[in-house]
Order: structure tokens, then sequence, then C-alpha cells
């Protein structure tokens, strides 16, 4: 193991990496910065400071040659909450715009937190879930124009759930999951016609906190962690089991309660 310093960052949150693995690109919550390295040789190469603060969501698209970042939260206290990503150019670090992510009066205080783009999309598509505003986005690019247009996608403060979180796909990039933390669920999403429209297919109840999601090889199974920074009403602190053929949750792991 080696340790990278990377003491222009503050917060560190997520990692995303070029499509030949050779830069890594760092979100910063705390200092407002994307920090890109080098893969190969383990080094910094570049801080790039953001118009927005708050940085955590972060995703690349190496054939556009784009990143997206999101603006969540004050880390010292949840407050402040953002209402955009910021575009960057990858190969530069060139600050390209921002977009909100919200129709609300700015300063919106949806707090888009996680952003991921669609594999193989075309042309290319990524998803935001806004944690405190409660609905998904997307950000399609427009090869005309050089830059992202983005829509909300679904609402689920219609179900009567809140604090969606984190997005993973299937291999084929059908199906889309997503998960809500208040309560806990897991939804799961068709997208195999159309990746900006979504289509609910279930809503599988897990536990309070519903958070980050680990899947086999062959996608039958998630086991979906329960626990959001352990915060009241999101704190259970189990693992559900659910049987994704059959749609519903099969088990608990208990042992980290």
């Amino acid at each position: 193991m080696k340790v990278v310093d990377v003491s222009d960052c503050v917060v560190g949150e997520d990692v995303v990496f070029s499509a030949d693995n050779t830069r890594w690109y760092l979100s910063c919550m705390g200092s407002n910065r994307v920090i890109v390295g080098d893969a190969v040789s383990d080094t910094v190469l570049q801080a790039i400071d953001l118009p927005k603060p708050y940085a955590h969501g972060i995703a690349i698209h190496s054939g556009i040659d784009r990143i997206l970042v999101t603006s969540t939260v004050r880390h010292t206290d949840l407050g402040d909450a953002g209402d955009s990503i910021t575009v960057l150019k990858a190969s530069t670090g060139e600050v390209m715009g921002t977009h909100r992510v919200s129709k609300k009066e700015e300063p919106g205080g949806d707090a888009p937190v996680e952003v991921l783009f669609v594999p193989q999309s075309d042309p290319p598509v990524a998803y935001v879930t806004n944690m405190y505003g409660n609905t998904l986005w997307t950000a399609t690019w427009d090869p005309n124009s050089q830059d992202f247009t983005v829509a909300e996608a679904f609402d689920f403060a219609d179900r009567e759930v809140a604090v969606p979180l984190e997005l993973y796909f299937n291999d084929d990039a059908s199906r889309l999951y997503v998960t809500t933390a208040k309560p806990g669920h897991l939804h799961i999403f068709d997208i195999s016609e159309n990746a900006t429209q979504p289509k609910l297919m279930t809503s599988i109840a897990t536990a309070e906190g519903a958070h980050h999601v680990a899947f086999d090889r062959d996608m039958t199974h998630a086991w979906v962690q329960n626990s959001l920074l352990n915060l009241p009403g999101m704190s259970d602190g189990s693992v559900t089991v659910i049987a994704l053929d059959e749609g519903k949750a099969v088990g608990s792991v208990d042992t980290l309660k």
C-alpha cells in the first residue's frame, strides 16, 4: 500500500478514473476542489478550484472529455445545500460551466449528491440524485452545443420516500438502481428504451438509511447497507439482502447493529 499526499484536499469524497486508467480525479467537499492525479506514478498533477462549493459526486466520460461534479452540502453541518453540477474539461481541468438541477428559485437547496454516466449511452447521459430535493435528474450531452441539457426525470416525493443517494447499473445498462434513505428502499428502474425517461419497476423496502449497495456478479442478489452518517431516522445499521429476480428482501445481516 502507498500513501499519496493530497494536502490541498479537505474532506476527500469520491474518486473516478479515466477510461485508460492513467488519471484519477478526487472530489474535495471541504476545499471546493477536484484533485487530479497520475494513476501510474501515484502523484498529484493538478488542483482544480470549482465555482460551486461542497464537491461530492464526480463522474467522468472520456469519450466527450468531460467531468461532472455535484455541489452538495457543507461538510460540517450538512447545511447551505447547493443546487448545481459543474462541468469540467477532463484533459485540461478547465471549468466549462455549471447547470442548476432544481426547479426552485435560487438557491434551490436540492443538494445534488451523486452523479453517474449511463454506460455506453448514445448520446452520453448522466443521472444525478438530489438528496434534499428528492428527485432524479438527467444531464444529456448535446454534441452540437458541446454542453449538457439537464431535466428532472423522476420525483421520489410522489412515492412518499426521501433522500435519494446512490446510483448503480446492471451490466447491459438496462436497469438503474437507486437507494433512498428515508424510509430505506432500493428502487429499480427500466431504462432500456430511453435513458432520459426511467420507468419505475419496483421499490423494495430495506431498513432506514438505505445507502450503498453491493451486487453479485450475475446480478441475482443485492446487499443494501442501511446507514447514512448515523443520522436520526437513517441509522438502522443492518445490511438487507435482496433477491433481485424475486424483487423482495430475503434476509438481514445484523452483525454491525
